[in-house]
């Protein structure tokens, strides 16, 4: 059986009321805890003002010792000078040296280190005029291949190689300073490189702005079975 509701005693049309409702008396009841205090507020008439007259402040004043200041310097005297016209005749007065007598030493002028000096350390690698075996580069392997000597041992071991020197050609030709840059496979076959380059008859020294120098050279020197 299916129970019908009357549209009167119906409560949804009414609920936006109820609600507004409620939240005015909550508003209220927080409104009248806020402003609810049991303190007494009293009422003054007239208003103190002794709290607002400022204190007056007694300034005392010390006195201090001051110094006087030193007093100045004595003025000096300046002695005045005579102004002698020209046509006046003023007195002769002759100058006397205690030291007329001392004789005076001059001492010898310093020599100066000679650029030249300095220059003869100078090694050189590449200059303007490079030095040369007399009669050329031919000239410098025909003397290699007839004086070098090939040695025993290592024509019986069959070693070849190719021995590197560098040496100095000093500024008058001669030939100092011979090493081994880069051996040729065996002491014996460099030993022979440098007993021949030693061996060399000088050179044309090289040349740098006209003047000889030290200049460092290198010569390989091959060694071959035939």
């Amino acid at each position: 059986m299916q129970i019908k509701k009357s549209i009167q005693a119906s409560l949804e049309d009414k609920k936006l009321t109820y609600l507004l409702m409620g939240f005015v008396l909550v508003l209220s009841i927080c409104f009248v805890a806020l402003e609810w205090t049991e303190q007494e507020v009293k009422k003054y008439e007239e208003m103190d003002m002794d709290f607002l007259i400022e204190d007056e402040i007694e300034i005392q004043q010390t006195s201090q010792d001051i110094t006087p200041p030193p007093p100045p310097p004595p003025v000096q005297e300046v002695e005045a000078f005579n102004v002698v016209e020209d046509d006046k005749e003023v007195e002769h007065v002759d100058i006397k040296t205690e030291d007329t007598n001392e004789e005076v030493i001059i001492a010898p002028p310093v020599e100066e280190v000679k650029e030249e000096d300095e220059e003869e350390e100078v090694i050189f690698m590449i200059v303007e005029t490079m030095p040369e075996f007399p009669g050329g580069p031919q000239a410098l392997f025909k003397y290699l291949s007839e004086n070098v000597k090939y040695p025993v041992i290592a024509q019986e071991n069959g070693i070849q190689g190719r021995v590197t020197c560098q040496f100095v050609v000093n500024k008058d030709g001669a030939i100092v300073d011979v090493e081994v840059v880069r051996s040729g496979g065996d002491a014996s076959l460099d030993k022979e490189a440098v007993r021949v380059i030693k061996s060399m008859p000088k050179w044309n020294p090289g040349k740098q702005r006209g003047k000889a120098v030290r200049v460092k050279y290198t010569v390989p020197v091959n060694f071959k079975l035939q």
